[in-house]
């Protein structure tokens, strides 16, 4: 379950500051010498891994980072300050990459730091070339440019939460709806043929990864639809949102299509059983969304709600295609982030 999340960035480091041309003047000191300060060093461009981001989304909204340049240098030897170096906050795992997709280098520790370009040095100042011969040089070191580059940064997600339910439940049309994802929508089974991804951003939380999972059926487990084969995938989702056809137009009972799916799931478990570090997928943390909901009056959501609450489920009731309840489930997700994070 990964893709490919790439931001495209210009980078460049600062200008190291020139030297000064100065010279003591000073009452009763007609013959000072030279005093002229040496620039301050530009600011370097360094990237550092933040444990709190999971996606490069914010570098596809920023896409320039320039590092301050040194200050020059001033008279009676004063150094000029240094530029300010610019951070840049990636997620583990990242890969910086040339144009070319040389591997620059790999981000991939928890509290990694890699310096890319350092800044160019400060010049020197007049009072560093005096000697013997020239007593009161008249020239100073300009600084030594910065470096530029433009960069690919490259990370390869897994996703936190899987969306499952059974073909034409809304999966694709509701990742559409709360993400950029763009995923091909119809209404025919196994309309997808491969995990549509989107990373959703809400409010001041940290983006997270959704993955649809496609063709999650009853016998998936035997190896019946698609579902088997993307199954295997979803072992390292945080949790699920489990999406529930409610408007009845597939001629299914939605609480039957809700126990056909976590039947599989656990049927999938008991073949996995051994393997070694598996984590069982009937356990994951689920949140029960009925969909398709604009089709149903209230007394039939009442219903609904009632049956699911007897076999110990909460449900959030949404409607993909108008968007009613996303904001909810949104929240519900980002307040099982939280749940997960503080225990």
């Amino acid at each position: 379950m990964k893709f490919i999340d790439e931001a495209k960035i210009y980078v460049r480091s600062g200008h190291g500051g020139p030297g000064a041309v100065s010279f003591r003047r000073e009452k009763f000191i007609p013959r000072g010498g030279p005093d002229g300060g040496d620039g301050g060093a530009g600011g370097s461009v360094i990237f550092r891994v933040n444990s709190q981001l999971g996606t490069l989304l914010d570098l596809r909204f920023k896409r320039k980072f320039l590092a301050g340049d040194g200050e020059p240098g001033d008279r009676q030897n004063m150094t000029g300050h240094n530029g300010e170096n610019v951070e840049i906050s990636v997620p583990a795992g990242t890969l910086i990459k040339s144009p070319d997709g040389q591997v620059i280098a790999d981000m991939s520790g928890d509290s990694a730091e890699f310096v890319f370009l350092k800044g160019g040095r400060g010049g020197k100042g007049n009072q560093f070339f005096k000697n013997s011969v020239n007593q009161a040089p008249k020239f100073a070191q300009p600084g030594e440019p910065g470096a530029e580059a433009e960069i690919v940064l490259e990370l390869k997600l897994i996703a936190d939460v899987g969306i499952i339910g059974f073909p034409n439940a809304g999966k694709s049309t509701l990742i559409s709806k709360i993400s950029a994802a763009r995923p091909k929508i119809a209404d025919y089974p196994f309309t997808t043929l491969a995990p549509n991804l989107g990373v959703v951003k809400y409010e001041d939380f940290r983006s997270f990864v959704v993955a649809d999972i496609p063709g999650l059926i009853k016998g998936a487990h035997t190896g019946a639809g698609l579902g088997i084969k993307f199954l295997r995938h979803i072992e390292r989702t945080r949790f699920f949102v489990h999406l529930v056809d409610a408007s009845g137009f597939s001629g299914r009972d939605p609480v039957q299509d809700f126990e056909d799916i976590c039947n599989e799931l656990e049927q999938y478990d008991q073949t996995r059983a051994q393997d070694e570090g598996f984590f069982e997928l009937s356990r994951r943390p689920q949140i029960v969304v009925l969909n398709k909901t604009e089709f149903l009056e209230e007394s039939e959501k009442i219903k609904l709600k009632s049956a699911f609450s007897k076999k110990g489920h909460k449900v959030l009731f949404i409607s993909a295609l108008t968007g009613a309840g996303l904001k909810d489930l949104i929240r519900e997700m980002v307040g099982k982030f939280r749940d997960q994070e503080t225990h």
